[in-house]
Formats: C-alpha cells, sequence, structure tokens
C-alpha cells in the first residue's frame, strides 16, 4: 500500500465522537463521576426552584387574602374561629398562635393580665421564626451547588486534560486531531458546573431577596396586631 493510499484510509476512518452523549461516554471514569454528580445537583437544584417558586407565589397571595379579611373589619373572635380548626401559615399562623395565647389567659380566669403582652410577643416571635425556617428550607442547597458547582466542574476539567496530555506523551503525537476530543471533554465538566451553579445563583438570590420582603411583612403585621392586642389589655386591666 502506498502513502496515498494510507492517507486516504486515514481520512475515511471515523473520527472521535464529540456529541455530548459521545464526550460523556468517552470520558474517564473521574470525569464521569464529575459530570453525573454535576447533572444530578442541576436536576436538584431546578425541583427545588420550582417548589420554592410554587411556596413563595402561595405565600404572597395567602398573605394578601388574610390582611384583606383581617382589615375588613370583622371581629378577631369570628376570624379565629374560622382559622383555629385548619393549618395555617404566614400572617395566619402568626395570628392564630396570638389568639391561642390570649383566650388561654381568658379561659383560665386570670384576672392580672400581667405578663400577658410578654408572652403574646414571644409567641409571635416563635411563630414568625418558624415560618422563616419554612419558607429558606432547602436555599443553603442551592447556595452550596452556586458556589461548589463550578469548582467541581474545574476539577473534572483539569483531571481531564491531565488525562489527554498523559495520552498524548503516550501516543506521542501532537496532532490538534488527537488533542481536540480530549480537550472538549474535559471542559464539558467545567460547562455543566456552570450549567448548576449558575440558575441555582439566580435562584439563591432572588428567593433570598423574597423571603426578607415576607419576613418584613410579617414582623410589621405582628408590631400592628400586638398593639391593638395591648390596647384591649389596657382597657380590661
Amino acid at each position: 500500500m502506498n502513502a496515498a493510499d494510507l492517507t486516504q484510509t486515514a481520512l475515511a476512518a471515523p473520527g472521535p465522537d464529540l456529541s455530548l452523549i459521545g464526550m460523556f461516554l468517552q470520558a474517564h471514569i473521574v470525569v464521569k463521576l464529575v459530570m453525573i454528580g454535576l447533572l444530578a445537583a442541576s436536576i436538584w437544584c431546578w425541583a427545588i426552584i420550582i417548589d420554592k417558586s410554587i411556596s413563595f407565589t402561595r405565600a404572597r397571595k395567602s398573605m394578601d387574602r388574610f390582611e384583606k379579611i383581617f382589615w375588613s373589619g370583622q371581629s378577631l373572635e369570628e376570624l379565629y374561629r374560622s382559622l383555629v380548626s385548619r393549618p395555617n401559615q404566614g400572617l395566619a399562623a402568626v395570628f392564630v398562635a396570638a389568639m391561642r395565647e390570649w383566650k388561654r389567659s381568658h379561659e383560665a380566669g386570670r384576672t392580672s393580665f400581667l405578663g400577658l403582652t410578654d408572652r403574646i410577643e414571644k409567641v409571635i416571635e416563635v411563630t414568625i421564626t418558624r415560618e422563616m425556617e419554612r419558607l429558606e428550607a432547602r436555599l443553603l442547597v442551592l447556595a452550596t451547588v452556586g458556589s461548589a458547582g463550578p469548582f467541581i466542574g474545574l476539577f473534572g476539567t483539569v483531571w481531564g486534560i491531565m488525562t489527554s496530555f498523559q495520552a498524548i506523551a503516550a501516543s506521542k503525537n501532537t496532532n490538534l486531531a488527537v488533542v481536540a476530543p480530549g480537550i472538549a471533554e474535559a471542559l464539558f465538566a467545567t460547562a455543566l458546573g456552570l450549567a448548576a451553579a449558575i440558575p441555582a445563583v439566580l435562584a439563591y438570590n432572588k428567593f433570598t431577596s423574597d423571603a426578607g420582603r415576607i419576613g418584613s411583612r410579617m414582623d410589621s403585621f405582628a408590631d400592628e396586631f400586638s398593639a391593638i392586642l395591648s390596647r384591649q389589655i389596657d382597657d380590661r386591666s
């Protein structure tokens, strides 16, 4: 076989598969584990993002409905009876917790209201803390993936490039056609790391801001409601 036949045979030989699936299948086992981990983290983050988007939307709508009813002039006793028998969240949970403590003091037949204001404020504070913990649950996962994802992808890239250079040294061939597939596989890990981290960081910042606004809204309502109960306590003292 002459040189022309060898050249034609080399050109006819199939090249490496540079599709996403092909690069994954051809990657080193360490790089594969990095890719699988980043893909799983990305799916987990998107599940949290969707769940939190729904939760925050429901929380805002629930607070809007409760405030509309609360400031409509309905008596506190009627509103409490309509809410106490069902699970409540947000402002409704704060209201029910405060009213429950208020009614316990009355049902106990206490003639002195000393300390009642402090107990109500403590109950409200605990309820707000519990509600904020529920809203902010799993946001730490987004923060962790957002900060660690690029570095994990970079680790896969460095490992893949190191493996490619070892293969180049063993074959003693520095042709770009030989180097490029290994480099592409390595950079694919970095791309997956960024794809997992960027949505996680954006979602974490948004949800943290939304949680802060909801927390401020609950604090404002707690102050207003505490003032209402405090006036009633003063009137009955």
